[in-house]
């Protein structure tokens, strides 16, 4: 008989990240519900995972978002077998929470259709999958199946998202969830909605769709008691193989649930980080937001760097880019500015129809310049903190993330005071003493306010 009064002992939550700075929105929501969490940036060894022996979540963050399925293929199975051998009771595959991803690029079906057989070894249970996508703390709200994202102060329809609806990689065609997975698996996908929730008949459609060989179900979640009612659904089926889908909307719900439910309390406000003169950021994202903050940024005490993406094409040229960049980050820092990195200024800069026509014309493959971008990036971060002895930096970008972090020499990281929402700074572990211990905030493109980068440089939210 299991103890219903309190959070079993142990890893409570493994997770995956399809990118990460979605990883380190896992990360946020736990740690600063008083789960200390901790984000590996790839497949922990043994005395690695000893040093954070006391945590409670652990996750693996990647590239995967960007990646085709036979990358998937290649490096998801061992590594969802690590994750598996913790044997925790929720295990979850985090996604973007505006679901970028398509059946040839960041495929969650792909995912799901890998992790399914790793994370439910008894061939007898009941498995299912939930598929939670929304998120009301950072804007994301699922209606009768259909996704809404938050921008300018407005909620659209996912296909109609002034951002996702022309995303550069994975546009936004189709607002329905399960119809939008549907196309990366043959997994049939169930729902619960929103109103089934509120009339109490959620369960009964639970299970109703459950006994339609639905596995996989998509929930809605408006607000905090959807949100609350999800995050029991979770919990109280963990037993039955739950290998849960979607944004950190999944522990914003497990963690609504637990603390109504009384098994965790509501912790204290989280201290701010210190305020800093100065900091360091890079930015390969061009989404109107970031194009937003980086306006905001020249304005107050950071100099924009250009960093010509188009020339990644050519080795030779691509290090007399980033060298170039390095010099003028380290002059702008002498002279008292803040220095960002950016390879654009938003979706029309005329670079982004550069690097787009000289890719096309130079025959190499698209994801390995991508990869060679954000990589960049990272070792622009990486000389400059060293040199210059600034011990706080940003990264602007999802899947620049990865990259970056992974250049800068970072095994693990974990949140360390909140900046925006799904954007926490992180305290850097790596084997290097000198890049040990740096603070990073990884910011998706669709992520903060428009004074983000002064929120990052403050310490905490400005506003």
């Amino acid at each position: 008989m299991t103890d219903q009064t309190r959070l079993p002992e142990g890893v409570l939550l493994a997770f995956y990240g399809d990118d990460f700075t979605g990883s380190s929105a896992v990360m946020e929501v736990m740690t600063f519900a008083g789960l200390p969490a901790v984000m590996f940036v790839e497949s922990p060894t043994p005395s690695q995972l000893q040093r954070f022996s006391n945590y409670r979540v652990i996750g693996i963050a990647s590239v995967a978002r960007a990646q085709p399925p036979s990358w998937m293929d290649a490096y998801l199975p061992s590594a969802f077998q690590a994750l598996a051998e913790l044997k925790a009771p929720v295990n979850h595959y985090k996604v973007c929470s505006t679901l970028d991803s398509s059946p040839t690029v960041g495929s969650i079906g792909r995912a799901i259709d890998i992790g399914v057989p790793i994370f439910t070894e008894d061939p007898g249970a009941a498995h299912w999958q939930p598929l939670v996508v929304a998120a009301p703390g950072i804007g994301r709200y699922q209606a009768f199946g259909n996704l809404f994202a938050a921008y300018q102060g407005r909620n659209f329809r996912l296909d109609r998202h002034p951002v996702m609806q022309r995303h550069p990689v994975t546009p936004m065609d189709e607002a329905d969830v399960g119809m939008h997975i549907e196309k990366q698996t043959a997994r049939p996908i169930g729902l619960v909605d929103f109103v089934a929730m509120k009339i109490g008949a959620g369960q009964a459609r639970f299970e109703a769709e459950r006994e339609q060989g639905r596995s996989i179900v998509s929930l809605d979640i408006v607000d905090d008691e959807t949100l609350q009612w999800v995050g029991g659904l979770i919990w109280d089926h963990r037993g039955e193989g739950v290998f849960a889908i979607g944004s950190q909307g999944v522990e914003y719900a497990l963690v609504a649930h637990w603390q109504a439910a009384g098994l965790l309390e509501r912790p204290v406000k989280p201290e701010p980080a210190s305020k800093l003169s100065q900091m360091v950021a890079v930015s390969g994202s061009i989404s109107g937001v970031t194009a937003a903050q980086t306006d905001w940024a020249a304005a107050n005490g950071f100099e924009l760097i250009p960093l010509d993406a188009s020339a990644s094409v050519d080795n030779g040229l691509w290090n007399a880019e980033i060298e170039s960049a390095v010099k003028s980050a380290l002059a702008a820092l002498s002279s008292g500015h803040s220095p960002l990195v950016a390879t654009a200024r938003g979706p029309t800069d005329g670079s982004v129809v550069k690097f787009r026509e000289k890719l096309s014309t130079s025959g190499v493959d698209s994801t390995e310049v991508n990869g060679r971008v954000g990589a960049g990036l990272g070792e622009v971060l990486r000389r400059v903190m060293r040199t210059s002895g600034i011990k706080r930096g940003a990264v602007s970008g999802g899947d620049t993330s990865g990259f970056a972090m992974r250049a800068l020499g970072a095994y693990a990281l974990e949140a360390i005071a909140p900046i925006a929402p799904g954007a926490p700074l992180c305290r850097v572990f790596s084997a290097d003493p000198e890049t040990d211990g740096f603070q990073i905030t990884l910011k998706g493109g669709q992520m903060g306010d428009v004074d983000f980068f002064g929120s990052v440089r403050a310490g905490s939210a400005t506003a």
